[in-house]
């Protein structure tokens, strides 16, 4: 199984938290094995054993049990995570809720099957409810249980009425159930059998657009960005890409060069891409077009330092091989990308 991992802002948000409540940064940091380079990118991964240390030594140290239940409801989503603010940057909630479904691995990964999604939408006995699918390593429902309080309180910040009617929980109820209703503002059901929001029957068409359309479409993007990067820690073709963008820019991108740096030989390279039913050359012309049209809609690298950046000998080369990829010149590509976005 992969690792189970959350995004690092989930565990910097917590240890400001817990630092506006006197606990010293370092300490945490040391009980959770973790080091302040860890949390410079809220996008990076953390094992989700980490936090879990992060979580219980909070907890110990500030004498708050509830110390999640608290955390979720001051800070929301979208102050950790590109997940928030794309929800946030939906039309409706039902569109937020699919984006959830889409995106929700990026905020915390369990490391289980992506065949379903984490969270989903289900009808029962004619009620509509959000279920939490995960399995959760070592019984930490306080993960399940931020989740759940960060979708009751975000949404109860700009929605007219109550728009989570009942909580269900399948772990039995702690000694401060009273925090739960109090936070829930709805009845709240412990060893339940499943973990679910009932949620209002209308909403799904209820408005959100928290921000601009045109943000959506910039967040969403950076999101695909960092699930491609999540999936390719999972694969050979992954760290395959991973070695070839760090000598791409050289021009020179052999195979015998990509295996050594990944520790084996160049026909055992050949042999673990063929079981993900790819090649090497595949994996590099399918890596540069992915990046040739992130750096040209970015708008910020002229298209001969796009050719240099992905090792291409001259700008006419790389033309020749984006008009292959897409159809068109990086530079009518690039003015359609400025046009679609204004």
């Amino acid at each position: 199984m992969h690792q189970a991992t959350v995004s690092a802002g989930l565990a910097s948000g917590l240890l400001s938290f817990a630092g506006a409540k006197g606990i010293e940064s370092g300490r945490l940091l040391l009980a959770a094995g973790l080091s302040p380079d860890d949390l410079t990118d809220h996008d990076a991964r953390l094992p989700l054993e980490a936090y879990m240390r992060l979580t219980r030594a909070a907890q110990k140290m500030t004498g708050d049990p509830a110390l999640s239940l608290h955390y979720a409801e001051t800070m929301g989503m979208a102050e950790l995570s590109v997940v928030g603010l794309i929800m946030e940057a939906s039309a409706t909630m039902g569109e937020a809720f699919l984006q959830l479904q889409r995106y929700g691995r990026l905020a915390a990964e369990t490391g289980g099957s992506n065949a379903e999604p984490d969270f989903a939408l289900a009808m029962k006995n004619g009620k509509l409810f959000m279920e939490d699918r995960r399995q959760l390593p070592g019984d930490f429902h306080e993960l399940r249980e931020g989740a759940f309080v960060r979708l009751v309180c975000g949404p109860r910040r700009f929605l007219s009425e109550p728009h989570v009617l009942s909580v269900y929980f399948t772990h039995e109820a702690p000694s401060y159930r009273a925090e739960y209703e109090r936070i829930f503002q709805c009845p709240v059901h412990f060893g339940a059998e499943r973990n679910a929001m009932e949620l209002h029957p209308e909403i799904v068409g209820w408005p959100v657009a928290k921000y601009p359309r045109y943000a959506f479409a910039v967040l969403t993007r950076h999101a695909d960005r960092l699930l491609d990067e999540l999936e390719a820690g999972k694969s050979w073709r992954g760290k395959t890409e991973k070695e070839v963008v760090a000598i791409l820019h050289h021009g020179d991108v052999r195979a015998e060069l990509v295996a050594a740096r990944l520790g084996f030989s160049r026909q055992t390279l050949f042999r673990k891409l063929k079981e993900e039913n790819t090649t090497f050359a595949e994996v590099v012309d399918a890596l540069r077009k992915r990046l040739a049209q992130e750096y040209l809609r970015g708008q910020r690298t002229s298209v001969y330092e796009t050719a240099y950046l992905l090792g291409f000998s001259d700008p006419a080369s790389f033309t020749r091989a984006f008009r292959r990829w897409v159809g068109e010149s990086p530079t009518d590509y690039r003015t359609r990308m400025r046009s679609n976005e204004g």
